[in-house]
């Protein structure tokens, strides 16, 4: 997966708002019946997905990179006590 830069509009929101704009347009979607007329929804619904889930992995990597960091500080403390 390319890492490219957010659209504006979603690079300031959290992950739970980009989620709650994805259930959105998923009731919309499964309330209409011409599925031919929401070509447009579905495709904005991949971009979400895809923001979503890159999203999620800079989160993930964040939070695995600090809690490396603290394991690591607890085992230098351990070891000058030791």
């Amino acid at each position: 997966m390319k890492d490219k830069i957010l659209p504006p509009e979603y690079d300031q929101s959290s992950l739970e708002e980009l989620t709650e704009k994805a259930d959105k347009i998923i009731n919309s979607l499964e309330k209409q019946n011409d599925l031919n007329n929401s070509v447009d929804s579905y495709q904005e619904l991949i971009r979400l997905n895809n923001i979503i889930e890159k999203k999620f992995q800079k989160n993930l990597k964040s939070i695995s990179e600090e809690t490396n960091k603290k394991i690591k500080e607890i085992i230098k403390k351990n070891e000058k006590t030791a």
